[in-house]
């Protein structure tokens, strides 16, 4: 019998608060529970087998919308129920709340871990999703004509592209949606990203004897594209 891991989890006794290992286990690769096992796998039985095996099934799919495989298994002679969920292609709650399987623990997926997953189980990346309120006009001409300027000179576009628009670039890079730029877009060519992203910022420090000794400090902020000039004339 195996030992608790990233895809089995053992119970003495079935709890409706294990719903949220459902929901854990659909929205990462899928799992088993069994029913009747304690957790140093001493195999306990479970009662009403009958009864469990017609509700546990009925539970789970009114609660979290998952189907699961409910089997009946003898172990020493006793009877355990295994409860078999497969990954699901669609995020699963449980009250509201998502979980996620990682290792042998369940975790609850809050702020940008949830967004994060949402995104990821629709297909998305937030790079790639339209950026609120931005239009082309937000978009740096200076830092598409750098870029330009760079990816001929190194032999990545051809001379002839040289006169492109900033649409025509941003969509050749897929970084248009519908028209509108993306959050990849304002990040690496926007006028002003920090005053949507406003974390996009770093600093740089110049450092003496030793980690202590700070003698100067900038903030580079500004386009992704440009940064890497900005941040070379500032060391």
């Amino acid at each position: 019998m195996n030992k608790e891991n990233q895809n089995i989890e053992h119970k003495r006794i079935w709890k409706d608060e294990y719903l949220k290992w459902v929901s854990g286990f659909a929205n990462a690769h899928g799992g088993k529970i069994y029913i009747g096992i304690d957790d140093d796998l001493t195999v306990v039985g479970v009662d009403n087998l009958h009864q469990q095996m017609e509700d546990l099934p009925n539970k789970i799919i009114n609660n979290t919308g998952v189907f699961p495989e409910t089997n009946h298994l003898s172990i020493d002679g006793k009877d355990v129920i295994e409860i078999i969920i497969e990954p699901s292609m669609m995020p699963i709650s449980y009250r509201g709340v998502y979980y996620y399987r990682s290792g042998a623990t369940k975790q609850e997926l809050r702020g940008s871990a949830l967004h994060q997953f949402l995104l990821k189980k629709m297909g998305l990346n937030w790079e790639d999703m339209i950026c609120d309120g931005m239009t082309l006009d937000d978009i740096d001409d200076n830092a598409v004509n750098y870029f330009l300027t760079h990816a001929i000179e190194e032999g990545r576009l051809a001379p002839e592209r040289r006169n492109s628009t900033k649409e025509e670039v941003l969509a050749n890079l897929g970084l248009l949606k519908d028209g509108s730029p993306t959050n990849g877009a304002v990040l690496l060519f926007g006028k002003h990203p920090q005053r949507v992203f406003v974390t996009s910022s770093f600093k740089i420090g110049r450092f003496g004897v030793d980690d202590s000794d700070l003698l100067n400090q900038d903030v580079i902020s500004g386009n992704l594209i440009q940064m890497t000039d900005k941040t070379n004339a500032s060391a």
